[in-house]
């Protein structure tokens, strides 16, 4: 018996809408995560780029749970000397929900050319208007 490999003929993609409203925002990421690597298929093959499409709607109105607001920060370096620049996830969520949505995704990801691709197939939207209604997205729940 031989191990099947993905390639670019073999790729069916389909289309997903997660509704993060009301859901922590960790949770949603795994989900997006699992879905843009294709690891819910059973085509999936680790070292090739397999996944779906994401969209994610209402994702300024997800949830973080505990003492996270107050004390997970966003932080970015310039690279210079005194470059850091930090902002608390408490206004990160209210300023640019999608941004917190894409970091907390990416960081689920591995670090390869392969996640560099799949996330070019996330599309995150801070309310729930979208362009994505021509495609006819499946929803899904996070769980």
């Amino acid at each position: 018996m031989s191990t099947f490999m993905a390639n670019k003929a073999n790729i069916e993609r389909k289309w997903y809408i997660l509704d993060a409203a009301g859901q922590p925002l960790g949770k949603t990421a795994v989900r997006a995560a699992d879905l843009l690597r294709g690891k819910g298929k059973p085509t999936y093959t680790p070292h090739a780029d397999c996944g779906d499409y994401v969209v994610i709607i209402n994702a300024s109105k997800a949830v973080l749970t505990g003492k996270k607001p107050q004390q997970k920060f966003y932080r970015t370096h310039s690279g210079w000397v005194g470059g850091l620049k930090e902002t608390p996830y408490r206004i990160l969520m209210q300023e640019k929900p999608e941004l917190a949505m894409r970091v907390a995704v990416r960081g689920m990801m591995p670090r390869n050319t392969v996640s560099k691709d799949s996330l070019k197939r996330l599309h995150i939207y801070a309310d729930e208007n979208h362009q994505q209604q021509a495609q006819k997205p499946i929803p899904l729940d996070v769980k």
